[in-house]
């Protein structure tokens, strides 16, 4: 864990924009932003100590981080997706300000592949007492900008970053991980409707997500999915088979018709991908 501590020298300097392009990244409105923001750009120090030489007593200690309300971001293929995070954390001398961000490769100095920063210069703090405070920024995921490729689908790394009323900072760019996904949809249709008791119903459906590089949603192949039914006097679904979706995503098996009641796939999901359950197709057995 890489944590940066940092004594501020200069009061009320400006933080550098969220959105601040640097010309290396200028090349069109959908080039992505990888110019990670540091705890001196952001909280407008202009020197500092390491944390081996500011004693751990003197910094803010933040105790949570929280992203989009604990839940997995999940963007589509055309809407950018704006979400809140939020710092906790407690200094003698109070809190002023705090910053999030969320990053994905191997280093965020030299391996650093995709970054979301907060929209806003500064954060939104909530007092609960003289020394601690809950800190809110938004930040937003673009398709096709932010999110270019679909290899940046899974585990991010959050930064989190606090400035107390002495100016000291607590920055710590591996503060814990957060999960980015290509939203999924999931169809299915359970045929024929009627049908008579004994006869073969075949349920057909598909299970696809969403593309970054392409702005289209395609199939998810080799993706276990489950065939659920509940009876029309029931409530609870149970489980009648586990099906594999094919190269294209799609999803085909055949069920023995016993009482009316609604069949539906349900997807688990993987790191990348969200689970989601079809709505349930309704068969009259007659």
């Amino acid at each position: 864990m890489r944590i940066r501590a940092t004594v501020a020298v200069v009061s009320g300097a400006l933080a550098l924009s969220a959105f601040a392009v640097p010309a290396a990244q200028a090349d069109g409105p959908d080039s992505p932003n990888l110019d990670k923001t540091t705890a001196a750009e952001r909280f407008g120090t202009s020197t500092g100590k390491s944390a081996f030489r500011v004693a751990a007593a003197a910094l803010p200690t933040v105790s949570k981080v929280t992203v989009n309300a604990g839940k997995d971001i999940t963007v589509g293929t055309t809407n950018a997706k704006t979400f809140t995070v939020s710092v906790t954390a407690k200094h003698a001398t109070g809190i002023v300000d705090a910053y999030v961000d969320l990053w994905h490769g191997t280093d965020f100095e030299e391996g650093l592949d995709g970054l979301l920063m907060p929209n806003e210069d500064f954060a939104t703090c909530t007092a609960a007492s003289a020394t601690t405070s809950t800190c809110k920024l938004t930040v937003t995921a673009v398709p096709g900008s932010d999110l270019y490729k679909n290899a940046l689908a899974g585990t991010w790394k959050v930064t989190a970053g606090v400035l107390a009323g002495d100016e000291s900072v607590y920055w710590n760019d591996y503060q814990q991980t957060h999960r980015v996904q290509r939203t999924s949809k999931l169809t299915v249709n359970a045929a024929p409707e009627p049908v008579k008791k004994g006869k073969t119903i075949t349920v057909t459906g598909k299970l696809s997500r969403a593309n970054w590089e392409t702005f289209k949603y395609a199939g998810y192949t080799n993706q276990p999915v489950k065939l659920q039914f509940r009876k029309k006097t029931s409530s609870t679904y149970t489980t009648v088979k586990t099906v594999k979706t094919d190269s294209t995503g799609n999803l085909k098996t055949t069920v023995k018709a016993s009482v009316d009641g609604y069949h539906r796939f349900n997807f688990e999901g993987t790191s990348t991908t969200p689970a989601i359950k079809a709505a349930g197709d309704f068969v009259d057995v007659k």
